[in-house]
């Protein structure tokens, strides 16, 4: 793990399009701002985690359970 020092308004920078400011630092907390390009996805850690939680249990799914899930996105969609 790289570890860098930076203080209030000052970024780093991840490969050419990714920057990494700090915005404030109160006590034990840092306020990050990340300026990235639309398609790559920014998440806090545990939001991450949670959406790989959920895309593992939706691949794990049968088909059988799945079935009226066409029917209620048609529905959904033609409102």
């Amino acid at each position: 793990m790289l570890v860098l020092s930076r203080q209030r308004d000052e970024s780093i920078m991840i490969g050419d399009n990714i920057v990494v400011t700090i915005v404030d630092i109160r006590g034990d907390k840092v306020r990050l701002g990340i300026n990235a390009p639309s398609e790559v996805p920014v998440h806090r850690q545990e939001v991450y985690e949670a959406i790989q939680r959920e895309n593992l249990q939706a691949s794990a799914l049968a088909p059988e359970e799945t079935q009226g899930l066409g029917k209620l996105a048609a529905r959904r969609t033609a409102k």
